[in-house]
């Protein structure tokens, strides 16, 4: 449905000159190409807001599957279901918690890009195409360096590319499913990790039920505070969020 919202708007655009007239002084072409004095292309000023509208609607994808949210959500989510809360914290609290860890972690790889790409831009020192280029920089090398080779590889081998050489060299479109697929597998090993504690705490607790003869009582009932109280005595929150950035190694 958004496709064709997209595809409407963008024929609404290309009518508009038509259906003003080619005399009437508030028509506005739409597609204006300028050749610069080194011979690259610019387009108009109303295609590129259009450009810019669109590309807002990938910031959800962008910021899920390009950066450190994926990992730190996954692992909050895990750590709920491990403590055996099904709504404390809730999924707007997780999920502002992410959002704000997954800056404090990309940080230095967001500066590098203001610094190298879009201050320039701004300044008109670089050409549209030429910031793109080089706020790929910044991100690729973080994506590379969590990415797994076997992973980045069998994506590699799944598009059939053979003019690639080094992991340098892959595109965005090969990188994001590797640099994802990494981050899942990672997540949950992660997750993995935490649950163990809990488990054993649980697993105690259903044997010293059994053998007071309590078996109808649940036995998740009877861990869930003592499953608290030693989240909160090794103060849990710190060194799971602690954990999570030194991670990624960017700090």
């Amino acid at each position: 449905m958004s496709a064709l919202r997209l595809l409407l708007l963008f024929v609404g655009v290309l009518a508009t000159p038509f259906a003003l007239g080619a005399d009437n002084p508030l028509s506005i072409p739409a597609i204006t190409l300028s050749t610069d004095t080194q011979g690259q292309q610019e387009y108009s000023v109303s295609l590129q807001i259009l450009l810019i509208m669109t590309a807002l609607s990938f910031i959800p994808a962008f910021v899920m599957l390009m950066t450190s949210f994926t990992r730190i959500i996954i692992v909050f989510s895990i750590l709920r279901q491990a403590l055996g809360l099904q709504q404390t914290p809730s999924n707007q609290i997780l999920i502002g918690l992410a959002l704000f860890l997954t800056m404090f972690i990309m940080a230095p790889v967001f500066d590098e890009m203001n610094r190298d790409a879009l201050q320039p831009y701004l300044n008109e020192q670089l050409s549209a195409q030429e910031a793109l280029t080089r706020a790929e920089v910044p991100l690729k090398a973080f994506m590379l360096a969590q990415t797994r080779e076997s992973d980045l590889e069998l994506f590699m081998r799944l598009s059939k590319r053979t003019d690639i050489v080094s992991p340098e060299q892959a595109p965005l479109t090969i990188l994001i499913p590797a640099f994802v697929t990494s981050e899942l597998k990672t997540a949950f090993q992660i997750g993995f990790m935490i649950f163990i504690p809990f488990l054993i705490i649980d697993m105690v607790v259903a044997s010293i039920l059994m053998a007071m003869g309590m078996m109808m009582l649940s036995p998740l009932i009877i861990s869930l505070p003592f499953k608290i109280m030693l989240f909160v005595l090794v103060d849990g929150w710190a060194l799971i969020m602690g954990t999570l950035a030194g991670s990624f190694g960017t700090l």
